[in-house]
């Protein structure tokens, strides 16, 4: 069992910066995927960044690419997503998800992740 918990979300002007985190509970965090994906009112649920339990590997949605940056603290039990140039398009609820990857199991899928956390608000203004 896995236990998430966001932290980080706020208020932001568009260009600025928030970086949120993901604090796991359960020993076993550092063999999960951690995958982050948003939802804005009215939208599904969509992937945004990933990254494997050793880090090795890191994937990105197109709209975030170059502006995202996930990562992880195994020692810590904890992820991150450093988000840099906000847009407001970027608003959303943001959850973070844990899974168990399996070869050739896709990192943006939500189908990959079991446990999710219960999320936080990034707003962005324009």
């Amino acid at each position: 069992q896995v236990q998430l918990v966001e932290s980080g979300g706020g208020l932001v002007q568009a260009g600025g910066s928030l970086r949120l985190s993901c604090a796991a509970s359960g020993r076993t965090f550092s063999t999960y995927a951690m995958g982050w994906f948003r939802q804005a009112p009215g939208k599904e649920r969509e992937f945004v960044a990933a990254i494997t339990f050793g880090g090795n590997t890191r994937v990105y949605a197109d709209s975030v690419k170059g502006r995202f940056t996930v990562s992880r603290d195994n020692a810590k039990n904890t992820g991150y997503l450093q988000m840099n140039s906000l847009k407001p398009e970027d608003t959303a609820v943001y959850y973070c998800a844990a899974g168990l990857k399996r070869i050739g199991e896709n990192l943006q899928s939500r189908l990959l992740y079991n446990y999710w956390g219960q999320g936080t608000q990034v707003t962005v203004s324009s």
